[in-house]
């Protein structure tokens, strides 16, 4: 009799707790909470990425831009225009940005030639380049213009570490070939 009326009291209870359904939520936000926050942050640092990409490719559009309309650059003036093409990546880390500012003659023969190129944070181009086939016009000038920024995510810095965001633009000269300093674009 003792051990079935307390077996009767456990098997009350166990039924109870079964049936009790209080903490029914709260164990599913448990399970649900890491998952949305993973995917909130995920879409927050995808939306900045894809933020600063687009601004490497208006800082790479602003450097053929500005360069292309001009006829004759002094020192002060491509600092002028590298200074005004560095703070489109504002709010972001300035420092982390390269640019690259290079003219190119290319000759009766089709071959690109680099006249002057002009860098910050980056490499200068030198001696002749390879230009898509469709650019190479005989006898013309192009302005490339190079950018890129050293990104770095700042939720997923474990999984992709820093991540190299970058975009070229060749442009025609809008007058007549740039001369830089002493040396001319032709």
């Amino acid at each position: 009799m003792l051990k079935t009326s307390i077996l009767g009291r456990i098997s009350g209870i166990v039924t109870g707790l079964a049936r009790d359904r209080r903490g029914v939520s709260a164990v599913e936000f448990a399970l649900l909470a890491p998952v949305m926050i993973g995917l909130y942050f995920g879409c927050a640092e995808i939306a900045i990425g894809v933020g600063t990409d687009r601004k490497v490719s208006l800082i790479s559009a602003a450097l053929a831009n500005l360069t292309a309309q001009a006829t004759t650059i002094s020192t002060a003036d491509m600092t002028n225009i590298l200074d005004a093409s560095s703070a489109i990546i504002s709010p972001y880390d300035a420092t982390k940005l390269k640019m690259t500012v290079t003219c190119i003659s290319i000759n009766a023969s089709k071959v690109a030639t680099v006249k002057w190129s002009v860098t910050r944070g980056g490499t200068a181009a030198t001696g002749t380049i390879t230009i898509p086939s469709a650019l190479a016009v005989a006898n013309s000038t192009l302005i490339l213009s190079q950018a890129s920024y050293a990104y770095t995510p700042t939720v997923g810095y474990t999984i992709s570490g820093t991540l190299t965001l970058s975009d070229q633009m060749y442009m025609s000269p809008r007058i007549s070939p740039p001369t830089y300093g002493t040396t001319t674009c032709t």
